[in-house]
């Protein structure tokens, strides 16, 4: 308000009048109020459109995209020209030529920084092409087949993360660029192709070594010592991975030999776990009856007397022995649910009955009854100076803050 007076009045009826270098300018009214308060609601805008411009200056000095900025100076100048704010306008005024002055510097800057960005976007594109032409350039009887389609392959992955992250180029050099890196990959899978065509001797090599695979597989296949031979037949498989691939048709009709004598294993073991499992059933009808009987402990009324009869459970649980797999993590996920609830019956006891959290529940109460208090008086204060629509809205916050109070003061009975 100090600042306000320094360049504005209001008069008896509510007309305001802003000085802007000795030359005073109506601003406008406000009705139906005090001389100070139709100053300070002129006043305001002046701060909003200060913010305003205060705000562009940090953002011209973290360097921000100057795009939208010479929108918002053109609607603060709008305003002081108009003279419908209280403040210093003719410094408000320099400011935002301030500010007009480096928002074209900065865009000038932004300009030749997006054209750096095109020049450094279009050599890491042209790099690309350039590592794939280079790949497939190799003389065929020394490429590394498997390293170089690797590396092709991550040449291609580039260029369509960089279509994707990189920025766009123009259409001349995105369709020159694009034609050389498809011919280098044509020509590197011609090349290829030409080579695997006359691998018939590789072919023979791989089948000789999964039909020892096989036989190995297939004489392990009677084995009852369940555990050795399934690591057994995990290396196989490690072995049958690293192995040479034959042709396709060739390559398919050989795992299906190998698969099969898996199988005859891992069936007849799966058949004997069954039956295990079926033995097992006697201890599952045990574990039900107890997990029974664990249910009508919830909910936890007496504690000591909950955690002695768990604990017994507990015992005669461990007692009972296994029960078959597909029912394992059930019952020990039933039994641990009640093991959850007692524990947290004991934790709560626990937090009702700490001295620490009863004297933060107190305090917090004590703190907010005093807010409270203040709130009724700002309210009866707003009122009685006539200024209705500010003690509804002050209302609304103590209606707030007496909720949360409610809140509390049930929280604080239930730690009594």
């Amino acid at each position: 308000m100090a600042r306000a007076r320094r360049f504005g009045r209001a008069d008896e009826n509510g007309t305001v009048y802003v000085s802007v270098r000795g030359t005073e300018h109506e601003c406008g009214q406000f009705p139906d109020a005090t001389q100070d308060e139709a100053l300070a609601y002129f006043a305001r805008k002046f701060d909003d459109a200060e913010a305003q411009v205060a705000l562009l200056e940090q953002r011209i000095a973290a360097k921000a995209p100057a795009g939208e900025m010479r929108k918002t100076v053109h609607h603060v100048r709008e305003q002081v020209a108009a003279h419908t704010m209280v403040g210093d306008l003719v410094d408000l005024s320099t400011r935002l030529d301030t500010l007009e002055d480096a928002i074209r510097v900065a865009q000038e800057r932004e300009r030749e920084d997006a054209k750096k960005h095109r020049a450094e976007q279009l050599a890491h594109r042209t790099a690309i092409v350039e590592a794939a032409e280079e790949v497939a350039g190799q003389d065929p009887e020394k490429t590394q087949w498997k390293h170089s389609s690797a590396r092709m392959a991550e040449l291609f992955s580039q260029w369509q993360e960089h279509q994707k992250s990189g920025g766009r180029l123009s259409k001349t050099d995105e369709d020159a660029l694009w034609k050389r890196f498809r011919k280098a990959r044509t020509t590197f899978d011609r090349h290829r192709k030409a080579f695997f065509s006359s691998l018939d001797e590789t072919n023979a090599k791989a089948k000789r070594v999964k039909e020892a695979l096989i036989a190995e597989a297939e004489a392990l296949s009677s084995s009852t010592d369940w555990g050795e031979t399934a690591g057994k037949y995990r290396e196989l498989m490690d072995r049958w991975k690293a192995a040479p691939r034959a042709s396709r048709k060739e390559d398919d009709a050989l795992w299906a030999r190998f698969r099969a004598a898996q199988d005859v294993f891992f069936d007849a073991r799966k058949t004997t776990n069954e039956q295990i499992d079926k033995e097992f059933e006697g201890n599952l009808e045990v574990k039900e009856q107890l997990l029974a009987e664990a249910r009508t402990i919830l909910p936890v009324k007496d504690l000591e007397t909950a955690k002695k009869r768990l604990a017994s459970i507990q015992q005669r649980w461990e007692d009972a022995g296994k029960v078959p797999r597909a029912h394992m993590r059930r019952v020990e996920n039933e039994l641990r649910s009640v093991e959850d609830a007692v524990k947290k019956a004991e934790d709560d006891t626990w937090r009702r009955t700490d001295p620490e959290t009863k004297a933060r529940s107190n305090s917090m109460l004590s703190q907010l009854e005093s807010k409270i208090a203040d709130q009724r008086a700002a309210v009866e204060a707003a009122r009685a100076s006539g200024n209705e629509k500010k003690a509804v809205s002050l209302e609304k916050d103590l209606a707030t803050s007496e909720q949360w109070l409610a809140t509390l003061q049930a929280s604080a009975s239930e730690l009594g």
